[in-house]
C-alpha cells in the first residue's frame, strides 16, 4: 500500500468515527460547530496514521484504534486552537483558513478546544468498547502525553523561552514534550490497542516515535523560513518574527536540514527489525521531513 493509498484510508476512518461520534448532544450543537470547523479544516492526520500503522505491524486495527486515533486528533485539535489564542501564539491562519478565535471569537475557541479535550477521554472510555484494562492504559497513555508530563509543559517552556537563547539540548527538551509526546503516543496507542504488551517492542517504537517527533519540529522550523505564506497555510516566518527558539536559529539552515536527516535515519533502523510490515512507518518518516508545510 503507497503512503497515499495509506493516508486516504486513515484519514477515512478517522474521519468517520469522529463524524459518528460528535454529532450526539443537541445542547452542544453550536460549541459542535466549532469544534467541527478545527477537527475538519485539512489537517494531514499523520497520529491517526501513526496508530494505524503502528496497529497493523501487529495485528488488523480495531474499533480501539479506532477510537485511539480519534481521541489523539481530538487533542490535536484542541492544542492547535490554544496555541492560536492572543494569549499564546495570536496567530489569526492555520492550514489557510482563518483561525478558531477568528472565525467565531475567543471565548468560543477556549470553549471549543475545552471540549475536544475531554472529548478525546470520552471516547477512549465508551462503555461499548468493552475492554476496560486496555482503554484504562490508553486513557493513561493519552493523559500523560497531553498534560503535565508532554505536550503542555512543551508549550509552557516554548512561551518561557521567546527572546531567550536555548541550547540545543534544552530545544530538544522543549520539543520532545511538546512535538513529541503526542507522535510518541500516537504509536504507542496503536501498539496498546491490539493488546501488545512486550517491552522490547515498545522500546524500537519509542525509538522511532522520539526520532520523528523531534525531525517533526526541526521540518516545522525548516519551512518556516523556507516555504510562503500560502503553502505553509500561516504566515511565514512565524517563529522567527516572535523571537522563538527555533533549530535554523541554532544550528543555521544546513545544520537543521542535516539533523533532520540523521533523526529520519535514526527512526527507520529502529523499526528495520519489524521488515515489510514497517513501509508505512517508514514512508511516514520520510514524509515528515519531505514536507513543504
Amino acid at each position: 500500500m503507497t503512503l497515499d493509498v495509506f493516508s486516504q484510508y486513515a484519514r477515512n476512518r478517522v474521519d468517520l468515527y469522529l463524524h459518528q461520534n460528535l454529532h450526539q448532544y443537541a445542547p452542544a450543537k453550536a460549541l459542535q460547530e466549532a469544534m467541527f470547523y478545527s477537527l475538519f479544516n485539512g489537517g494531514k492526520r499523520i497520529r491517526p496514521m501513526l496508530t494505524y500503522a503502528t496497529a497493523s505491524l501487529f495485528s488488523d486495527v480495531n474499533n480501539l484504534t479506532d477510537a485511539s486515533a480519534a481521541a489523539l486528533e481530538s487533542i490535536h485539535a484542541y492544542s492547535l486552537i490554544h496555541d492560536d489564542l492572543p494569549a499564546m501564539d495570536d496567530d489569526d491562519l492555520r492550514r489557510g483558513k482563518p483561525t478558531c478565535h477568528i472565525q467565531y471569537d475567543e471565548a468560543t475557541a477556549i470553549l471549543a478546544g475545552d471540549a475536544l479535550q475531554t472529548f478525546a477521554f470520552e471516547l477512549l472510555s465508551n462503555n461499548e468498547l468493552q475492554q476496560p484494562t486496555t482503554q484504562l492504559s490508553l486513557i493513561q497513555e493519552l493523559a500523560k502525553a497531553s498534560g503535565r508530563h508532554g505536550m503542555v509543559t512543551g508549550q509552557m517552556i516554548d512561551l518561557s523561552n521567546v527572546g531567550k537563547n536555548l541550547d540545543i539540548q534544552a530545544l530538544e527538551q522543549m520539543h520532545l514534550h511538546k512535538t513529541g509526546a503526542l507522535i510518541r503516543a500516537s504509536v504507542r496507542m496503536g501498539a496498546i490497542s491490539t493488546g501488545m504488551r512486550d517491552q522490547k517492542v515498545f522500546d524500537a517504537l519509542d525509538t522511532y516515535a522520539n526520532a520523528i517527533g523531534l525531525a517533526f519540529q526541526v521540518q516545522d522550523d525548516i519551512i518556516d523560513i523556507t516555504s510562503d505564506t500560502e503553502t505553509l497555510g500561516k504566515q511565514q516566518f512565524s517563529d522567527e518574527d516572535a523571537d522563538k527558539p527555533t533549530y535554523p536559529k541554532l544550528l543555521g539552515l544546513e545544520g537543521a536540514q542535516k539533523l533532520a536527516q540523521q533523526l529520519n535515519d535514526q527512526a527507520i533502523n529502529a523499526i528495520s527489525p519489524f521488515g515489510d510490515s514497517a513501509k508505512p512507518l517508514v514512508e511516514l518518516a520520510n514524509y515528515i521531513i519531505g514536507r513543504n508545510h
